[in-house]
């Protein structure tokens, strides 16, 4: 095959024909219609990976990487505590006792979860705790979220009045357990339902006001790098009446219907590139049609059938990846403009960050270039195949 006939083939017909602007319009559009997709594809991944990696990082802090609960009333005890600290010195354990309360301030009421947990052993395991836990617990001391304290109108050093689902004889009747808890500290994760609903104090204070044994815990929040791997080794330590789960397995149908969501839109998106690609085939096309003449020509002149099927396959190919370069160029620095500035705002109290989160996983981004090079590739076999078949005794016979 001729190389250079072909390259200089390539070249000729990749400039304006100004009998013809219609092919060479065509043309452009194609490029730019790939250029866009890949683009769109590119920031609209890097975007839901974001958010799967931001909900994954808020829902990981606050529903912690294992946590072992009991089957059996008593069955998480100091004893079983103290076991799994002996064995596995890698990871951190804070065990915890809770109850359903409700939190009033005037005529509001709000329902959550009161902790009972020990500060040092929970500031290890919970960063969020850690940052608002600045000083020792005092007297029906408790730790609120810093969006619960704001809707109630109460700050720091503040009182609330806890009301606790167990009964206590109040004359003829009986009567919701309260106390009175100073706020002496705040803690935001990022998450309102979590901020909201989640209260926590020492287990003196647990222990004293519903009269549980110090030594039975509700279940141990475990800390750990490599979840996945140690939640086999402590489920084989631990006894039957004890069961663990990990951050995944409490939150799987939420990850699932991301990732459904993430691969819908990828497929969505990809057909913009696929529709793109058809105005390669009708540039091509029409090329063909319009250098019938021109094609026989030079098929009658020596030139190969493979040579032709090659300069019309170059032609839809470099249009093709053109368009997944320049695409690529703008996706990247439109990555870069929106971690830079924020352009977009977003609620707080429903996606847990003001910023737009942007991630593009490698996968991702090798899918979307391997994806959109193979659309391009089919969209110029068939114009090409064409064109090789283009009989020129026939078409010049007729000229």
């Amino acid at each position: 095959m001729n190389t250079r006939f072909v390259n200089t083939m390539v070249r000729r017909y990749l400039r304006f024909d100004p009998e013809h602007p219609f092919i060479f319009l065509s043309a452009i559009l194609a490029f730019f219609g790939i250029a866009i997709g890949v683009m769109v594809l590119i920031i609209a991944m890097a975007i839901m990976n974001g958010m799967e990696k931001e909900f994954e990082k808020r829902l990981f802090v606050m529903n912690y990487p294992l946590t072992i609960y009991p089957k059996v009333r008593g069955s998480v005890d100091e004893e079983l505590l103290e076991r799994l600290e002996s064995k596995f010195f890698d990871l951190k354990f804070s065990p915890y006792m809770q109850t359903q309360v409700l939190v009033r301030k005037g005529s509001t009421l709000k329902g959550g979860l009161l902790f009972g947990i020990d500060p040092e052993r929970e500031k290890e395991v919970n960063p969020v705790f850690a940052k608002a836990y600045t000083k020792p617990f005092g007297k029906y001391g408790v730790i609120v979220g810093r969006p619960l304290a704001e809707e109630l109108g109460i700050a720091e050093g503040e009182k609330i009045m806890i009301l606790f689902s167990r009964m206590e004889p109040a004359g003829l009747s009986f009567m919701p357990l309260t106390k009175r808890f100073v706020v002496e500290g705040l803690f935001r994760s990022g998450l309102n339902a979590y901020d909201e609903s989640y209260y926590y104090t020492t287990f003196r204070t647990f222990e004293k006001i519903l009269k549980r044994d110090e030594s039975v815990y509700d279940g141990i929040h475990i800390e750990s790098k490599h979840p996945m791997h140690d939640i086999e080794l402590l489920r084989s330590e631990l006894p039957s009446t004890v069961g663990i789960l990990g951050w995944w397995e409490q939150n799987g149908n939420f990850f699932a219907a991301m990732q459904m969501e993430k691969r819908a839109l990828f497929i969505v998106l990809m057909l913009i590139i696929l529709i793109a690609s058809l105005n390669i085939v009708s540039s091509l096309l029409m090329t063909v049609m319009n250098r019938r003449n021109e094609v026989a020509l030079l098929l009658s002149l020596g030139a190969s059938r493979k040579e032709i099927m090659q300069l019309f396959f170059r032609l839809g190919l470099i249009i093709g990846l053109g368009g997944i370069v320049v695409g690529t160029v703008l996706g990247l620095g439109g990555m870069e403009l929106l971690s830079r500035f924020d352009i977009i705002s977003l609620p707080e109290d429903v996606y847990g960050t003001t910023r737009l989160p942007l991630d593009l996983d490698w996968r991702d981004f090798a899918g979307i270039l391997v994806g959109a090079f193979f659309i391009s590739l089919f969209s110029s076999l068939y114009p090409a195949k064409k064109a090789s078949q283009i009989d020129p005794l026939n078409v010049l016979r007729n000229e």
